[in-house]
C-alpha cells in the first residue's frame, strides 16, 4: 500500500524533500496571512496573491500557497503529507516540481477562464489544484502503468477520487473547476513527462 507512511521524520525529510518544502511553504504563508489581517480576510488574501478575475501571471502560482482558514490548510497539508511522497520518489524532484506547479496553473487558468466567461467575481486560494494534479498522475499510473501500483492502492485512489468529486460539488465555496483542471492537468503532464524523459534516456 503506497499511501501508508511508514517513515520516521528524518527518513521523510531525506526521501521527500520537495513535498516537505511545499508543506513548509504552505504553513509559512498561512502564518504570514495570520499576522497580516488573517487568512480569511479578503483584502489580505488579495494582497498576498489570491487568484482574481484579472488573472495576473504571478497569482496563478502565489494562490497555490495561500489557504482560507486553518481547516483548509490542514486538509491540503495532510493530502500532501500522505499521498504525494510516492510520486516524488517515482518522478524525481524536478519532474515532480514541474507536474505539481503546472497542474496548479492549469487548474487556475481554467478557473479564471470560466469565471470570466460567466461574469462572476473570482477569489480563489489553495493547493488543491496542484494536489489533484498528483491524483491525476496516479490515475494515469492506475490505468496505463498498472504494474507500478498495487490493487489496494488503486482502490484507495478510486475511492479518494469519487469522494473528491462528490465533495467538490456538494461543498459551498469550493473551486471545483480548479480541482478538475488540476486532475486533468496532472494526468496529461505526467504522461508527457514520462514520454519525453524516456526518449532522452
Amino acid at each position: 500500500m503506497i499511501f501508508i507512511r511508514y517513515e520516521d521524520w528524518r527518513s521523510y525529510l531525506k526521501y521527500y524533500p520537495v513535498t516537505t518544502l511545499l508543506i513548509i511553504a504552505n504553513i509559512i504563508m498561512f502564518l504570514v496571512l495570520s499576522f497580516n489581517g488573517g487568512s480569511t480576510n479578503t483584502m489580505t488574501l488579495i494582497r498576498f496573491g489570491a487568484l482574481l478575475n484579472e488573472g495576473e501571471g504571478w497569482r496563478y502560482i502565489s494562490s497555490m500557497f495561500l489557504h482560507h482558514g486553518f481547516e483548509h490548510l490542514l486538509f491540503n497539508c495532510f493530502a500532501l503529507l500522505v499521498f504525494a511522497p510516492p510520486l516524488e520518489r517515482l518522478l524525481g524532484w524536478w519532474r515532480y516540481v514541474i507536474l505539481y506547479v503546472l497542474s496548479g496553473i492549469i487548474g487556475n487558468v481554467l478557473t479564471v477562464a470560466y469565471y470570466n466567461r460567466v461574469g462572476e467575481l473570482l477569489l480563489s486560494v489553495g493547493a488543491s489544484g496542484a494536489i489533484y494534479g498528483v491524483y491525476g498522475a496516479f490515475l494515469y499510473i492506475a490505468i496505463f502503468q498498472r504494474r507500478i501500483i498495487d490493487d489496494s492502492s488503486r482502490k484507495t485512489l478510486y475511492a479518494m477520487l469519487i469522494f473528491g468529486i462528490v465533495f467538490s460539488f456538494i461543498s459551498p465555496n469550493v473551486n471545483w473547476l480548479g480541482h478538475f483542471g488540476g486532475l486533468i492537468g496532472g494526468f496529461f503532464v505526467y504522461g508527457l513527462l514520462i514520454r519525453l524523459t524516456r526518449k532522452r534516456r
